[in-house]
């Protein structure tokens, strides 16, 4: 079976290498210093296993994993704040707890080897759609651009828009999709920003210039780059609330 290893510390990847030692049926094919070094690993070798730290430069552990089509079966070695082990607990990963033992590390792995691994992954894609894990996700959103790896700042962001599976983020330097919901954007963009204003809508309520009537009980949000968007009942309910109209 084969494992990589990315973590920005060479220590905390020294000390799994040598832990590993005890499980000759386990390769270490790669190890890596950050997360772009991580994609490119994955992608090269297909592993069975990661160990993946989460506070990296660059992009944390989460962030990598939403760029990947199909995550691989995950054990996180991180010093992570202990609010985010909740989910780490609620989706059946394991984690380790920097600094963690032999013992541990051994309680981890056997999990890993007696679980069904398509079952591991599907939990790791559980794992990452989970809104709110990290800080950083509500200042920033990591995609990908015809190959190359862009972190957009969420104050780059006019508006977001459904579009099937995916979400479009509209900036001012283009468009850009996201394999992520509504649901997890409207959950994890900081709400004294962004809102929701229909289904298939969450705007920066920065660029508001005016809401006029529009058919019945809705209205369209006029935005200062020119755009016109649909306003629900219940997402005018809210922009009166957060505008103070």
């Amino acid at each position: 079976m084969k494992a990589i290893l990315i973590d920005d510390e060479q220590l905390a990847r020294t000390i799994v290498r040598e832990y590993l030692l005890s499980y000759p049926e386990i390769e270490i094919v790669q190890e890596c210093n950050d997360g772009f070094e991580g994609i490119k690993a994955i992608q090269q070798h297909q592993p069975d296993l990661v160990f993946l730290d989460i506070q990296m430069p660059k992009i944390n552990g989460f962030e990598m994993l939403e760029l990947i089509d199909q995550p691989p079966a995950i054990i996180f070695t991180t010093a992570f704040e202990e609010y985010a082990m909740k989910a780490f607990e609620s989706q059946a990963i394991d984690y380790l707890l920097k600094p963690f033992s032999r013992e541990r590390f051994d309680k981890a792995l056997q999990k890993w080897l007696q679980q069904n691994k398509p079952d591991t992954k599907e939990e790791t894609q559980k794992l990452i759609n989970t809104p709110g894990l990290v800080p950083s996700q509500q200042t920033r959103v990591v995609v990908k651009d015809n190959g190359r790896i862009k972190i957009i700042p969420t104050s780059q962001i006019r508006y977001l828009e459904a579009a099937d599976d995916y979400v479009k983020i509209h900036t001012a330097e283009g468009v850009y999709l996201k394999n992520k919901t509504m649901g997890y954007f409207e959950e994890t963009l900081e709400t004294q920003n962004f809102i929701r204003i229909h289904r298939s809508y969450i705007i920066n309520i920065q660029l508001i210039t005016r809401i006029d009537p529009y058919e019945k009980e809705n209205h369209l949000a006029i935005l200062s780059i020119g755009v016109k968007l649909p306003v629900s009942k219940t997402g005018y309910l809210k922009l009166k609330q957060v505008l103070g109209i």
